[in-house]
């Protein structure tokens, strides 16, 4: 037999819906943990002891360190911090702060008889309860703090928050007071030493002058005096660097002119030197020029008035040339003239440089002292200013660093526990906490839920859904509710045969309890109600049931005819629907346990295949015992029951891989035990039918089946088989 090919598995891919169907199945969990977490949490809401709070703001400064600035720097001008505010949250919960807190309130007596029995307690035991108690928050975009104490007593929360906030104000002011009484004691000490200083150095310039012979007038100089002052010498060096620029225009002047041809030269030299002479010649020149051009248009170049004009040309031309000469001579005089000159006086400069530098050694260390006394003098009268205002400052009343903006007042009502929001936090945390185990305990579920799992994890096809509680179509008729989800699995069924004489089946399942027998039951009553002739073949040996449920014997059976004891007309007997027929297990011998594997067996499912449309085999759990593997290779198609929900994947994807091991014609899969109500996905697989067919009243539905009875409806008269009746109905 040639095994069906099946389409690809669709891709995994979650809807909102799979997630309300895990909500809807796992419902029970969600709610209980959900009612058992709102329940603690309102419980110990309830039990906690009520707590009230108080709230004291400050707004706080950053320390400015001006005892050794020159002027004291404003809190506004100092740098930023990024660590101010938690350096600032650190010492408000430091021993510095809350020691004195605690003394002032008193609080290692009064907790120790509070809480404690009268027990005295040690300071760092009161501070970390303290800590416990308080909480430090700063107002953004501000410099505000807020300092918020919680307890038992209203009163008491006000009176912490307004001392921790009186405390750290104190604190900063002793800090303040004592950096600027060592700061005064530092410049004090600085003044003392620069005095002795002066002392020195005065005396060290009285043994300069004696050693050197200045005289009173030197000395009271304001500074040296020698050949040449200091301006005398800045003017002569300033002349020496104009002359020196003078002479090096004048040089490269020259040296441009003397680059030019004549022609050139008479053209640029008037715009150089202004030289009255030479422009009257160049004058007369051009007058000639042009009088000339006019004459040899009237007259030969050889006529006398031309020959005149042409001389005087030439005499002009002569005498231009030797005033060019004679400009740029004086040109090359003046240049060389500027040069001696420039060279006499960066001599005389250099002269005199050299003389007062000589004649200054001798009185140099005497000014140089002068001048460090000077200087000692003036950072002496600073200090000594510094000093009087430090101490003006620390004898005027100024404002803290720390302001206390708002005091705390004894709160009104309770602040812990938030009641409302501890049982809405509460009820959310429970819901939270049941979604998320509902879905954990459905990760964990790793049986079959939907035909999307068969499909993808199988890569088989899903013939039917049947729903939840259903009956036995025998006792039910062919109206029942449920029967439209087996003729649905027929139809499946007949169209995945590829040959219509694969008429023998085997319903399977990997473990027992999952509806195969049931299955088999209303799946060929189904076929039955159509008109096929139909057999039903107990072959569980070995727990038989569907003698009970038919209400006959088990006496006779398929191992009497097994082991030639009877024959198939003698053992098949009829039930109670029109066209099916039953066979009964009979007694197993123990001796007899392989006998389904035999050839007699062979011979009776040819034999059956001969007698009837279809023939179903009802098998034990094919992974309990062998029986289910042997009938899967001698029938026509094997069609497995899974039920929902009951037994892991990895069984049930065993039990397929056994029966395409021993070369069974796998047909496709049913999913029983469906919960309609909470898995609506599969709404539409029943419940549609049930839905659109059967929710008209009964007068409907015999007014609808009068006229079908007169026309002569004979649907149902008919028995057709196989494909031939599925036309016909569908």
């Amino acid at each position: 037999m040639d095994p069906l090919k099946n389409s690809a598995p669709p891709e995994a891919k979650l809807h909102f819906l799979d997630y309300w169907r895990v909500i809807r199945i796992r419902k029970a969990i969600i709610i209980t943990v959900f009612l058992i977490t709102a329940i603690i949490a309102t419980a110990v809401t309830f039990i906690l002891p009520e707590s009230y709070s108080s709230t004291c703001r400050i707004k706080v400064e950053n320390d400015v360190n001006d005892s050794y600035g020159g002027e004291a720097m404003t809190a506004s001008m100092a740098p930023y911090d990024p660590y101010f505010i938690q350096t600032t949250f650190e010492i408000m919960q430091s021993e510095l702060v809350l020691s004195n807190v605690i003394s002032t309130l008193d609080l290692n007596s009064e907790w120790g008889k509070k809480y404690f029995n009268g027990e005295t307690l040690k300071t760092t035991e009161t501070m970390e309860i303290l800590k416990g108690r308080m909480s430090l928050a700063p107002v953004r975009n501000t410099k505000l703090i807020s300092i918020t104490v919680y307890s038992d007593d209203a009163k008491e929360a006000a009176t912490l928050a307004n001392t921790i906030a009186d405390a750290y104000r104190n604190y900063r002011l002793d800090t303040r007071r004592q950096t600027t009484e060592k700061g005064l004691e530092v410049l004090e000490d600085q003044y003392l030493d620069e005095s002795n200083q002066i002392e020195d150095a005065q005396q060290q310039i009285e043994d300069t002058r004696s050693r050197l012979g200045i005289t009173v007038d030197q000395a009271d100089a304001p500074g040296y005096t020698g050949s040449l002052t200091t301006e005398q010498l800045q003017t002569l060096h300033s002349q020496m660097i104009e002359d020196e620029q003078t002479y090096k225009e004048k040089a490269v002047e020259l040296d441009q002119l003397k680059s030019y041809d004549k022609n050139r030269l008479r053209d640029v030299l008037p715009n150089v030197v202004n030289d009255a002479a030479l422009a009257d010649l160049l004058g007369k020149l051009h007058e000639a020029e042009q009088k000339i051009a006019t004459l040899e248009i009237d007259y030969n170049t050889n006529d006398f008035t031309v020959t005149r004009v042409q001389t005087l040309i030439d005499t002009l031309n002569r005498q231009i040339d030797d005033r060019v000469t004679g400009i740029l001579s004086t040109l090359e005089s003046e240049v060389t003239s500027k040069k001696a000159a420039l060279d006499a006086l960066t001599q005389s400069v250099e002269e005199a440089k050299a003389q007062d530098i000589s004649e200054s050694a001798k009185f140099q260390p005497y000014y140089d002292a002068k001048r460090n006394l000077e200087q000692l003098r003036d950072q002496h009268r600073l200090l000594y200013a510094k000093i009087e205002s430090e101490k003006l400052d620390a004898e005027i009343p100024k404002n803290s660093m720390v302001q206390v903006t708002d005091r705390a007042e004894p709160g009104k009502e309770p602040v812990k526990p938030n009641k409302t929001v501890n049982i809405v936090l509460g009820l959310v945390f429970g819901l939270i906490m049941g979604i998320g185990l509902a879905f954990f305990i459905e990760y964990l579920d790793t049986s079959v839920k939907t035909i999307d799992d068969v499909e993808r994890t199988f890569q088989a096809p899903v013939l039917g859904v049947i729903p939840q509680n259903i009956g036995y179509l025998v006792d039910e008729g062919t109206e029942s509710k449920h029967a439209e989800a087996y003729r649905v699995l027929r139809t499946n069924l007949l169209f995945s045969r590829k040959d219509e004489t694969l008429n023998t089946i085997v319903v399977v399942s990997a473990g027992a309890g999952e509806g195969k027998s049931t299955t088999t039951i209303n799946l060929s009553t189904v076929f039955a109600q159509a008109g096929n002739r139909v057999l039903i073949v107990d072959s569980d040996l070995r727990r038989p049931t569907l003698h009970k449920l038919f209400k006959v014997a088990n006496n006779l059976g398929l191992t009497n005819y097994l082991l030639k004891q009877n024959t198939i007309a003698e053992i098949v007997q009829t039930t109670q629907v029109p066209g099916l027929d039953f066979m009964a297990s009979g007694k197993l011998p123990n001796s007899s346990m392989g006998i389904l594997g035999s050839a007699q067996m062979k011979q009776m499912i040819a034999e059956l295949k001969q007698r009837y449309d279809f023939i179903f085999f009802d098998s034990p759990p094919i992974l309990g015992v062998s029986d289910a593997s042997i009938l899967a290779s001698e029938v026509d198609l094997v069609m497995q029951v899974i039920q929902y929900r009951r037994y892991p994947q990895p069984m049930t994807i065993r039990a397929k891989q056994m029966i395409e091991k021993v070369g069974g014609n796998f047909v496709g899969i049913v999913l029983n035990n469906i919960n309609m109500s909470q898995d609506e996905g599969y709404y539409y697989y029943s419940g549609y039918y049930h839905d659109y067919y059967y929710s008209r009243n009964p007068n409907e539905q015999d007014a609808e089946a009068k006229p079908a009875a007169a026309a002569g409806d004979t649907e149902f008269n008919t028995k057709p088989s196989g494909d031939t009746e599925i036309k016909q109905k569908y």
